[in-house]
């Protein structure tokens, strides 16, 4: 099977999931990060619905702590689409004394957008959430069902999951729950890098090679940030990288790179032998540290 027909493939099956949303689901929403997965899942929506524009809003939920790249391309690529983009932030969950605010080496915003993303969920009624989590990318994640149901707390029981085959969707669900949906559950990194190329989508400048000051921190390379907290013995150098990921900036290292354009990358992924979240030390809190928190709401 060559490449261009599997990825037809892939996208046949996340146009299917989209459309089964739509039909389903009364309040769905598309979780918008700016990142690569999510992006994709947005050109996804608008093959999905063509000659419409897409049928639900973008919703981000913002730690305040992200790269101003990924904003900025948020901004500009939801004004073009003239789609609703919701943003609720992180930092009101903090004032308002729902969560706090977490201090030393390894703190960071990322595990506290549980609580601002089930408020948002609970704000709008919204019934069902599409993300683009994948099942490559860590163990928690590839138990996920691609309809992926939470009770009326927000909360993921992975022993107690549906059956599921792929053309019986089932969208049913009890009064104060929603359903988590993952088109791109069957994709892996190189297949929704694959995509990009294919697809000549625009992406966030961050995810290719460019000067940045950084500093290393237990094999890692991280941006020389106000969010990232840095001792004073760790020392800022100016390095070529790029990000495989773009989430919360105080949880997410760089790597060395000299790829500038995505055939570049895409090339540079097929040789990788570390998946993309070896990247995020919010993974690496403890052996089951996303398994957990999907457990208490997470996405």
């Amino acid at each position: 099977m060559t490449d261009k027909l599997y990825i037809n493939q892939l996208e046949n099956e996340a146009i299917y999931i989209m459309r089964e949303v739509a039909a389903q689901f009364e309040k769905p929403v598309l979780l918008f990060s700016g990142g690569k997965d999510s992006i994709t899942l947005v050109r996804l929506a608008q093959k999905a619905f063509y000659p419409s524009k897409i049928p639900f809003p973008l919703m981000h939920i913002d730690t305040g702590h992200n790269f101003p790249e990924t904003i900025e391309f948020r901004d500009r690529l939801v004004k073009e689409l003239g789609v609703e983009l919701i943003v609720r932030n992180v930092q009101d969950s903090i004032d308002q004394g729902k969560v706090k605010e977490e201090s030393g080496r390894y703190s960071s915003r990322n595990m506290l957008q549980t609580t601002t993303l089930l408020d948002a969920i609970e704000e709008f009624k919204f019934d069902a959430c599409i993300g683009g989590a994948r099942r490559d990318e860590e163990k928690a994640r590839a138990k996920e069902r691609i309809f992926s149901v939470r009770d009326d707390f927000g909360q993921w029981d992975e022993k107690n999951q549906r059956p599921e085959l792929f053309d019986m969707l089932n969208g049913e669900i009890d009064f104060g729950q929603n359903v988590r949906v993952f088109p791109i559950s069957n994709w892996t990194e190189l297949d929704v890098w694959t995509y990009i190329e294919n697809e000549e989508l625009e992406i966030p400048s961050i995810y290719f090679a460019h000067k940045r000051n950084v500093f290393l921190r237990d094999g890692l390379i991280w941006s020389a940030s106000e969010h990232v907290y840095k001792d004073e013995e760790e020392k800022v150098e100016e390095r070529m990288v790029r990000f495989r990921t773009v989430g919360d900036m105080s949880c997410t290292a760089a790597v060395d790179s000299y790829a500038e354009t995505i055939s570049q990358v895409v090339a540079e992924i097929r040789d990788s032998s570390i998946s993309e979240r070896g990247a995020r030390i919010d993974d690496k809190r403890s052996e089951a540290a996303m398994e957990e928190r999907k457990q208490q709401g997470y996405f």
